[in-house]
């Protein structure tokens, strides 16, 4: 049942996709809206138009998808990702799913390969964190957690330009977004194949592994209001530093996560701002955001609760106000289990061993899974690295996830009805 892919082909198409948006330095700049962004669309629909003499279709949200028919009046199964990227990214995260998509795609195409379900691909829309502050947007849209009357006032904190003007220009139709809203039960499954952009699997030595739960995510915005004053003449005992309490709270969370001893879970303070931020005055006000990622909530509210602890502590030892405000409590998503068995009999089929593991970084697989069953394979990303140019999956292993992923397709294609 199983078909192997051409890997040199995907290599070659991972490296001109990548050729647009690359930096001086190497590093990717692809964000949603950019021209990088329009420039890789025009690439992809170019490549799939030519190649699997179908007219891609581009719905409202600017979604780009391939759509090939089944023999049978049966749903869709769905392979994708993104092809945006972080400033300054790798040239794996999100196109290297696109185009192993793209790949089992130009063999079914090839071979003539009858199916019983159709097969669509799809790139999704502004899947990274872009200047728009969204994220997994195409996703969210189609999912029906995100709709315009949500979207109507974003624009580009770098540009002004508005989300409606920028989707237009990617070929999406910002009135009629609502209408890219796919209902639960109309596609049969999804899969995303994906670098891991960690380390688990190469500390194991592992090339690939599916995923059983993709991570929440929790944030919130803590304010510490200090009293700002001169650097010299303000004695130490009388100082109300608010960068020092924040330092202090930064270590707490760090201490709050490491209690647990477990990989899958972690706490991050990523967002620092100090006012006034002169050398020569003592810091009056520091903000930051605060992540915290796991898959058990229990684990989660147990951080919470420390970090609470320890904020009254500090506030009192050193006499300032600190407010905290929740801006994302993004609950877990667990993967489906039918094709969580799929792609774990794809990686056997190659000879590789099954791992399943936990995704900690969020995916579009994880607005999927509210409309569909929904999977993730991972590809060992080499010395762990992500959402850098640095990032690095080599061609066996790339190769061997696209095989797995095509045989979880063919699997489910003769099981699902």
């Amino acid at each position: 049942m199983g078909m192997e892919i051409n890997i040199d082909r995907l290599m070659t198409n991972l490296f001109e996709m990548a050729k647009i948006g690359m930096n001086e330095q190497g590093g990717i700049d692809r964000a949603l809206g950019s021209q990088a962004d329009y420039e890789t669309r025009q690439w992809l629909l170019s490549y799939w138009e030519r190649n699997f003499k179908i007219h891609p279709f581009v719905d409202p949200i600017a979604n780009m998808w391939v759509k090939r028919k089944g023999r049978e009046p049966l749903l869709p199964i769905v392979i994708g990702s993104h092809h945006d990227a972080v400033p300054d990214g790798g040239k794996y995260d999100g196109a290297m799913g696109v185009l192993i998509a793209t790949e089992i795609m130009q063999r079914i195409v090839e071979d003539n390969i009858s199916l019983r379900h159709p097969v669509w691909i799809i790139s999704f829309t502004g899947e990274e964190p872009n200047p728009f502050n969204l994220s997994t947007l195409g996703s969210k849209v189609i999912s029906g957690r995100l709709k315009k009357e949500d979207l109507v006032n974003c624009k580009n904190r770098e540009t002004g330009e508005s989300l409606k003007d920028a989707i237009a220009k990617l070929g999406g139709n910002f009135e009629r977004l609502d209408e890219a809203r796919i209902q639960k039960g109309t596609i049969a499954a999804f899969l995303e194949p994906h670098n891991e952009l960690g380390r688990h699997l190469e500390a194991e030595d592992l090339s690939v592994g599916s995923v059983s739960c993709i991570t929440g995510i929790y944030r919130e915005e803590i304010t510490v209001l200090g009293e700002a004053n001169h650097a010299g003449t303000t004695m130490m005992q009388d100082r109300k530093d608010a960068l020092l309490a924040l330092s202090e709270i930064a270590l707490e969370i760090e201490e709050a996560a490491i209690e647990f001893e477990n990989p899958d879970v972690v706490a991050t303070m990523g967002y620092v701002k100090i006012i006034p931020n002169e050398a020569s005055i003592i810091p009056g006000q520091a903000k930051a955001i605060i992540d915290i990622r796991t898959c058990e909530r229990n684990i989660q509210d147990q951080i919470l609760e420390k970090i609470t602890e320890a904020v009254e502590k500090i506030e009192k030892k050193r006499e300032v106000i600190v407010n905290r405000k929740e801006i994302l409590n993004q609950p877990c998503r667990k993967m489906d289990e039918d094709v969580i068995a799929a792609i774990n009999a794809g990686i056997e089929s190659i000879g590789e061993p099954k791992r399943q593991m936990v995704s900690m970084a969020g995916h579009d697989a994880s607005n999927m899974e509210l409309i569909t069953k929904a999977g993730m394979i991972f590809v060992q990303s080499v010395g762990g690295k992500g959402h850098c140019r640095q990032e690095y999956s080599k061609p066996e292993d790339i190769k061997k996830a696209a095989d797995a992923v095509f045989y979880a397709l063919l699997k489910l294609d003769k099981e699902l009805d």
